[in-house]
């Protein structure tokens, strides 16, 4: 559907990002950032998404200047307080026993970084996402399906997980982890996807 006009590398290790380029049609390189993902202290989050996507962007346009590098990150929040990926099993069942029920939001900071042109885009999309409530045994059986554990906010609505959501409200691929819409207007902008004639 699209094609790139510019080396796209995406600095990302997550076969939903990659699957979001993939049916695009773009080509692209995966690099994977490695930083330090860690809050700072009343780091609301739509600022520590951001912050870690911009951070995974530069890190990885270092050694390839001449490309342009995608980076996102995805932070889930309930009163402003962020949920990350779940330290253990337990971790998780308490995660989704906090969130059952309520309202949170699913923030992503997205970065498109092209040295070579001097662009530095960084946006953030949020899509507020409500629980259904379910029975301790019920979330303790999905903690133990093992798909909660490298998610942060400890669910994957593209999965298993797609049964606690009752509702959303704004955009779903946000949610997986790429706000699709909002990249797509901006490589377009910038004249970095054309369309495949």
């Amino acid at each position: 559907m699209f094609i790139a006009r510019h080396p796209i590398v995406l600095a990302s290790a997550s076969p939903r990002r990659q699957e979001f380029l993939d049916q695009l049609g773009l080509g692209f390189e995966v690099r994977p950032a490695d930083i330090d993902e860690t809050p700072l202290i009343d780091e609301l989050p739509e600022h520590f998404a951001r912050r870690m996507a911009r951070a995974k962007a530069e890190q990885v346009a270092l050694p390839c200047p001449e490309a342009c590098v995608i980076a996102a990150d995805t932070v889930v929040a309930l009163d402003q307080i962020i949920f990350g990926k779940p330290r253990d099993r337990n971790d998780a069942l308490t995660i989704l026993k906090t969130l059952q029920g309520q309202t949170h939001t699913v923030t992503t900071g997205f970065a498109v970084l092209c040295p070579r042109l001097h662009l530095t885009e960084v946006q953030a999309v949020t899509t507020q996402v409500t629980f259904a409530a379910h029975a301790d045994d019920i979330l303790q059986a999905y903690v133990d399906s093992g798909e909660p554990m490298d998610k942060a906010g400890a669910y994957g609505i593209q999965g298993k997980g797609a049964f606690l959501v009752q509702s959303i409200h704004g955009s779903h691929s946000n949610v997986i982890g790429l706000p699709v819409s909002e990249l797509v207007q901006i490589l377009l902008r910038h004249g970095l996807i054309a369309t495949h004639l």
